[in-house]
């Protein structure tokens, strides 16, 4: 029973749908946007062995630097008024500055909104759709924030639809 693999452009994402029988000529209505135009890929058959986990070593930034700034973060949080948006916002900011991470359009405007006081939970109700678009961080080394940009790598939904 065949898994197809289907490309929605305006989401720059990969879905996979399984078909109960061999189907060549249908093609899904995306899953997330409704597009109607997806395109069929060829997708890998399967991958053995046990996948390695992802360390500090894999970041393409100083781990010691990534460590540093992780204790700081745990240490500020402990006094974080978690009533005042502000507080959440500027060690946020610290915590990027000594990564060198930067942040997506999306996280900027919210970390911005934060900065003046607005209460993030209305900023998650009214970007919310925008931000699960955007790569929220972007590591050093990297340009641009959009998933749907062309140069963005697919999103890969890890649902299986059915076909």
């Amino acid at each position: 029973m065949p898994i197809y693999e289907f490309y929605c452009e305006r989401c720059n994402t990969l879905f996979n749908f399984f078909s109960r029988t061999v189907n060549t000529q249908k093609i899904p209505a995306c899953p997330r946007c409704g597009n109607p135009q997806l395109s069929r890929r060829a997708s890998l058959f399967a991958v053995t062995g046990r996948a390695e986990e992802n360390t500090m070593d894999d970041l393409p930034m100083d781990a010691s630097k990534m460590e540093k700034a992780m204790e700081m973060m745990a240490r500020e949080a402990e006094h974080i008024n978690e009533d005042d948006p502000r507080q959440a916002a500027k060690l946020m900011r610290k915590l990027t500055d000594m990564t060198g991470v930067g942040l997506g359009p999306g996280m900027e405007e919210a970390l911005l909104r934060m900065e003046r006081g607005e209460d993030p939970e209305t900023i998650e109700a009214e970007m919310g759709d925008r931000m699960e678009d955007e790569e929220p961080f972007i590591l050093p080394g990297k340009k641009g924030g959009g998933r749907s940009g062309k140069n963005q790598p697919p999103r890969k939904d890890d649902t299986l639809y059915d076909l």
